[in-house]
């Protein structure tokens, strides 16, 4: 009796019947994941630039020990932070010297990391200590700086700290205020304007009921240091709900 002859491999199908249903399956999940990321390209190309800032002025209602802050969405710096209750601290945000939150307008000065004396960086929170920077310059500081003084910009005396203190490599600020505290700052120069940062100088004051407000900027505003100063103190009373 005859054998059965085998089919040809020439005359078999290319695909059997289960594997074309799975090439059908994966070339329908491929153009709907591209018909996805097309409908979506706007929204992400938008959130992407955006990279956790917000444009929204939305009024949040932050309460920070004793004190009750109002402040618009887009100069809370982060988005975690963006939100009416209880705080142990709310991180800021402003365009120097206008005091502006981030917006469409403002965009260009939040991504511009090789301009940083146009952006100041705030940080509110419920005061530990009973002094601030200017309260703490003639009990604390003084002994930790270098006794000769060298003339600053704008009216201010610079102090260098001592080497063998933790403040070695620091140097400090500081200028008479007729009727009030002596001004204090604090600095790490950098050793090139190139090479400054909106962190190089620091001060904190108190505000409100209990509050402390450390602000950051960059070495290149040490002349503007009365503008910062005058402005963020009002900037902060504006924003204190009775």
């Amino acid at each position: 009796m005859n054998e059965p002859l085998s089919p040809q491999p020439e005359l078999a199908p290319l695909l059997s019947p289960r594997l074309a249903y799975m090439v059908i399956a994966a070339v329908g999940l491929l153009a709907t994941l591209v018909l996805a990321i097309s409908l979506s390209t706007p929204w992400l190309g938008e959130k992407l630039a955006r990279a956790g800032h917000t444009s929204s002025r939305e009024s949040l209602d932050i309460f920070i020990g004793q004190d009750h802050l109002r402040l618009p969405a887009n100069v809370i710096r982060f988005d975690s932070q963006r939100a009416t209750g209880v705080a142990e601290r709310v991180d800021l945000y402003l365009t120097w010297p206008t005091l502006e939150g981030y917006s469409d307008a403002t965009r260009h000065v939040f991504n511009d990391v090789d301009r940083p004396e146009r952006l100041i960086f705030i940080q509110i929170s419920q005061s530990t200590m009973s002094r601030d920077m200017s309260g703490r310059l003639e009990p604390i500081y003084r002994h930790i700086l270098e006794e000769s003084a060298q003339l600053g910009p704008a009216g201010l005396t610079k102090y260098d700290a001592k080497p063998s203190s933790s403040y070695a490599g620091e140097a400090f600020f500081a200028a008479a205020r007729p009727g009030r505290p002596p001004f204090a700052l604090r600095c790490l120069l950098p050793g090139s304007p190139a090479t400054s940062t909106s962190a190089d100088c620091q001060r904190d004051f108190h505000a409100g009921k209990d509050l402390s407000i450390l602000y950051r900027f960059s070495a290149k505003l040490l002349p503007e240091w009365q503008a910062i100063d005058a402005s963020l103190e009002s900037f902060i009373r504006d924003r204190l709900v009775p």
